[in-house]
């Protein structure tokens, strides 16, 4: 039953489309979680 559903080109579609923005919304958190164009690091100003 699910295998039919998910063969629906409307439903494929849509599911990709989801799977993909949910690994961009990650890579995007984690390049922030890195801290790249953040503050300076303290020890630098010394």
């Amino acid at each position: 039953m699910f295998q039919r559903f998910f063969q629906r080109p409307v439903v494929n579609f849509i599911s990709r489309s989801l799977f993909y923005f949910v690994i961009i919304l990650i890579l995007v958190y984690l390049y922030s979680y890195s801290g790249v164009g953040g503050g300076h690091f303290i020890y630098n100003e010394f």
